[in-house]
């Protein structure tokens, strides 16, 4: 749920004249996004109790076609609020913890779901009971059924990841994430010393790596080709889930096979087509062409 609040006044009350509720989690904005824009795809994950159930029926609602594997538990509630020009609080539940039925279950689940696929984006953080290399697992599956991966994850799973013998073909990192993989800072603005950390041992294997900038854009290193992706000043009216609309762009445009500067034209306009709507996870697809004109690409 995303609160708009003009101010967030503490310890005192708050009142909401506006709540937009969506079937939230980064891996569905980034369903929504790509359903939006007219791709197929199939939205899978965990899900149990009303909370699961009411995910479900505003999937179908959209006209998003998923398939999940379900839990006795209830599925978590998070709630984003906008305030003060700009500043966003998270408010994010735990969630259930998995046993490891649960998990079982999911990958058996999941390997029968990938013979459906050719691309699968993988996103957020592990739940409570999964092991770091859980998504490390999911990626071995994948590859054996010839599907590319992209992860857009951090900390312990995304170092679990990139330490496993099957890398995923895209990772999303920010400055924040290489810094702490490296156990160094890494200025993003450098582009000298960025490119030098993608360059780092942990990261051989991994055919893509975007670095998000924020509203800089995006550094990128595909093979040994290196890019600087760049993008027009916008009005933000929420910034949430742009990071999961980014990375949709991507997996659309690596599955249409499209040339390296086209693969980060797109990421990096339904990410800045997000920031400019209020629901999560949502682009308005008329504005694609307009604002996809204007990111600009130039090999670095």
């Amino acid at each position: 749920m995303s609160y708009p609040l003009k101010h967030l006044a503490i310890d005192t009350v708050n009142r909401v004249k506006e709540v937009h509720k969506t079937a939230g989690g980064k891996g569905l904005n980034v369903s929504r996004v790509i359903s939006l824009m007219g791709r197929d795809l199939l939205a899978t994950g965990i899900l149990g109790g009303h909370f699961g159930a009411y995910i479900e029926a505003r999937l179908d609602d959209d006209q998003i076609k998923h398939d999940f594997s379900h839990i006795d538990q209830e599925s978590r509630n998070s709630i984003a609020i906008l305030h003060d020009g700009g500043n966003q609080t998270e408010i994010l539940e735990a969630g259930p913890t998995l046993t490891s039925t649960d998990a079982t279950n999911f990958l058996k689940h999941y390997q029968k779901l990938l013979t459906q696929v050719s691309l699968v984006t993988m996103s957020g953080s592990l739940p409570g009971g999964l092991e770091p290399d859980f998504y490390a697992k999911m990626i071995q599956l994948a590859h054996q059924a010839g599907v590319a991966v992209l992860l857009d994850t951090s900390g312990a799973s995304l170092k679990a990841a990139l330490e496993s013998d099957a890398k995923p073909n895209l990772i999303k990192p920010n400055e924040a994430e290489i810094s702490q993989l490296l156990g160094q800072q890494v200025d993003g603005h450098d582009l000298a010393s960025l490119k030098q950390a993608l360059q780092a041992p942990i990261f051989t294997g991994v055919d893509w790596i975007v670095v998000s900038l924020g509203a800089a854009g995006a550094v990128a290193k595909h093979g040994d080709h290196y890019y600087q992706a760049t993008i027009p000043k916008i009005k933000v009216v929420s910034p949430v889930g742009s990071g999961d609309s980014t990375l949709a762009g991507l997996a659309m445009a690596l599955e249409a096979k499209k040339p390296d500067q086209q693969v980060l034209q797109t990421g990096m306009t339904t990410g800045m087509l997000n920031t400019m709507e209020a629901p999560t996870g949502f682009i308005n697809p008329n504005l694609f062409d307009q604002y996809f004109a204007k990111v600009n690409v130039q090999a670095i």
